[in-house]
């Protein structure tokens, strides 16, 4: 099995402070590149940002940013495609593509869409249709193992997502087939566009999702359930994705707060597709540590 080190270009965020500074930057840029173009799913982003930090900047992936389409990469798959714009600053940082693309986000001619595709440096997959992303993530985790590389498929879901039963039918296969290399994360942030599913501080009027960890357990997955915002538990859920029994696929269960860190945002279901203005904008941008008159 190939067990090729990862590249020393990626930059390792080793204390509290700089993972905080680097997850506020990033929150920072979602938000005005979406203010920008008055496009994007900016809560969306804003629950996954600590977690999607982590990984690319804990030494909990490994990737090459020179080279995006490195043999022995670890597979990251954002199947929640809406989610993508939160994905932007990180792979721009990291030098996968220039900082100034993030200028036209959703822009004329722009590769920088709403929804992620493959053809973005750092991304594998188009993910604007729900429910694809664990399906493929089956195929690429199945592919590694049978070339004998090491590599880590790791798949981004939302728990609005798990609606699909695609996702079901990809697990069933992961299970049976025993794919320890597929680490599914999955964002429960309580909300979906049918409801709230089982947000903790809300009243629940959308079809119930919980308990999604008796889910995956039952098609053969070892689960883990952790703060999506803390990141002791983050990185204890994931410093042995390498060395643990490569016998079952893993499913770590985040509990997030959708539009974590802008007051006006958090568990607020009418902002998942929609840009502050005036005083909303204000807040939000206070919330941030960000100056700015209001548009």
């Amino acid at each position: 099995m190939s067990t090729t080190a990862a590249p020393t270009t990626a930059p390792l965020l080793e204390n509290r402070a700089d993972l905080e500074a680097k997850a506020l930057w990033v929150r920072q840029k979602v938000l005005e590149m979406s203010v920008y173009a008055q496009s994007g799913h900016i809560s969306s982003a804003m629950s996954q940002t600590d977690l999607l930090v982590a990984l690319y900047y804990g030494g909990i992936l490994r990737y090459d940013p020179k080279n995006p389409k490195w043999e022995d990469r670890d597979r990251f798959i954002l199947s929640k495609g809406q989610g993508g714009i939160g994905t932007y600053p990180i792979l721009a940082d990291l030098g996968f593509f220039p900082l100034a693309e993030l200028d036209n986000f959703a822009g004329r001619d722009n590769m920088l869409g709403v929804h992620a595709e493959w053809r973005i440096p750092g991304t594998e997959i188009l993910s604007g249709s729900l429910g694809h992303g664990l399906p493929i993530a089956t195929g690429m985790a199945e592919a590694c193992r049978q070339d004998g590389r090491d590599s880590l498929v790791v798949c981004f879901l939302g728990d609005g997502e798990l609606y699909e039963g695609s996702n079901w039918e990809a697990a069933i296969f992961a299970g049976q087939r025993g794919q320890g290399n597929l680490v599914c994360i999955i964002d429960r942030n309580g909300q979906s566009c049918l409801g709230f599913t089982d947000c903790k501080d809300c009243r629940r009027d959308g079809p119930g999702l919980n308990p999604i960890e008796d889910k995956f357990r039952a098609f053969g997955f070892e689960t883990r359930t952790i703060d999506g915002h803390d990141w002791d538990q983050i990185f204890a859920a994931t410093k042995d994705l390498r060395t643990r029994p490569w016998d079952r696929p893993l499913a770590i269960v985040a509990d997030t707060v959708k539009g974590k860190e802008i007051s006006v945002m958090e568990n607020k279901r009418l902002w998942h597709y929609r840009v502050p203005k005036g005083q909303d904008l204000s807040r939000a941008r206070r919330d941030l540590g960000l100056p700015g008159e209001d548009a």
